[in-house]
């Protein structure tokens, strides 16, 4: 997996079915995103859901901060790797992009943009992990957004509090690559 195969991806569907469960993983094969994110799980089903999600012909990207029963260190994307079929990570923290960049998984760091601090760290958070894409949450305001895309120089995925198309259409229309969403009502937008 490449991230030019996901960037087409994304251009058809750009909205990302975010999901929190096995229930919602059906909703998720079936709707018409072309991406999928599993933001919690747990050790003993990895190998199962990234193999499901691929069957259907879709990404599959886990969120390795997120698993239960999984450690948090580098150790855990050398497992992912190995034994999955995921075809990259989010994470929060720098060492597991890194190390995700490092088996050449897609990786995706995330930021939570409460202040203008933690605006004006993810430049210098990017200059050490060189994360494939970022992901900022909640979702902010268009301004904002456009000062994103531009500034990060990384296709931006905008997340949190995504609720309908108008908020699909902001963000998208403010220079968001694509939106993830654990609302699966708009998952087929």
């Amino acid at each position: 997996m490449n991230s030019h195969e996901l960037y087409q991806k994304l251009e058809v569907a750009p909205v990302i079915a975010a999901l929190k469960n096995q229930t919602e993983l059906n909703v998720a094969l079936n709707s018409e995103s072309e991406v999928i994110f599993v933001l919690q799980s747990h050790l003993m089903e990895l190998a199962e859901l990234s193999a499901k999600i691929k069957a259907r012909g879709k990404i599959a990207i886990l969120h390795a901060d997120l698993v239960k029963g999984l450690s948090s260190d580098e150790t855990a994307i050398d497992y992912i790797k190995q034994a999955t079929a995921f075809d990259g990570i989010i994470s929060t923290k720098p060492a597991i992009i890194r190390q995700a960049k490092k088996h050449q998984l897609l990786a995706i760091q995330r930021f939570f943009l409460l202040d203008s601090s933690a605006l004006a760290n993810i430049d210098r958070q990017l200059n050490i992990t060189k994360a494939d894409l970022v992901e900022v949450l909640p979702n902010v305001s268009p301004k904002i957004i456009k000062e994103l895309a531009t500034h990060a120089k990384k296709p931006l995925i905008v997340g949190g509090l995504i609720r309908d198309k108008e908020d699909i259409m902001g963000a998208l229309g403010a220079g968001s690559l694509a939106v993830s969403t654990t609302e699966s009502s708009i998952w087929s937008i």
